[in-house]
């Protein structure tokens, strides 16, 4: 029986620490400012490769462990916030929204991890669409409405001007997972 490699336990903590290293390095690149308080940052590109290459629970663990170290102070957000105050702001949702919509990436690529080539760029773009924008909107558009007052349908017409900036993160995401898969043929997909 041929049974695929695990990656065993030494390995996890490696790919959560390096995925929640690499969140907050692209927290590096300044954020744009929008006036209703949800800045526009490279930081979701990272939650969305973070869920197609680790897979559900090690995206979530990475996701987490990042955010833990932003509620610790930690000025890793971009614009360099960090601390519990960026859990009552307006993008607080979205934040939130992080470690479940990296697992939903994960998970929707796990169900897709068997194809190769053009297929799994599509099926890499697909799941980072489900995660990284499905899921991190409910919960953002959802935060963002209970704290900035405003009604569910004001909250998901102000979150819409993210959409296409993160259409573009979803396609260099489906891009990344080809090359990484494409150079490490053996890379876990499915774990």
């Amino acid at each position: 029986m041929n049974k695929a490699p695990s990656v065993n336990s030494s390995q996890t903590l490696a790919h959560v620490a390096l995925f929640a290293a690499l969140i907050a390095a692209m927290g590096m690149i300044p954020k744009i400012d929008l006036p209703f308080g949800v800045p526009i940052t490279l930081q979701t590109l990272g939650v969305m490769i973070a869920g197609c290459l680790l897979g559900a629970r090690r995206a979530f663990l990475a996701v987490g462990l990042f955010l833990l170290a932003v509620a610790l102070g930690i000025p890793l957000l971009a614009g360099g916030r960090g601390g519990l105050g960026v859990f009552v702001a307006p993008s607080a949702g979205f934040l939130i929204g992080w470690p479940f919509g990296a697992a939903a990436s994960g998970f929707v690529m796990r169900r897709l991890s068997h194809l190769r080539g053009r297929a799994l760029l599509a099926g890499a773009f697909v799941s980072a669409l489900v995660g990284g924008i499905g899921v991190v909107y409910a919960f953002g558009i959802a935060g963002l409405a209970l704290i900035a007052k405003l009604s569910v349908q004001h909250a998901a017409l102000a979150s819409a001007m993210f959409i296409p900036g993160d259409l573009v993160k979803c396609a260099i995401c489906a891009v990344v997972v080809q090359t990484v898969v494409r150079g490490l043929p053996h890379w876990l997909l499915a774990e």
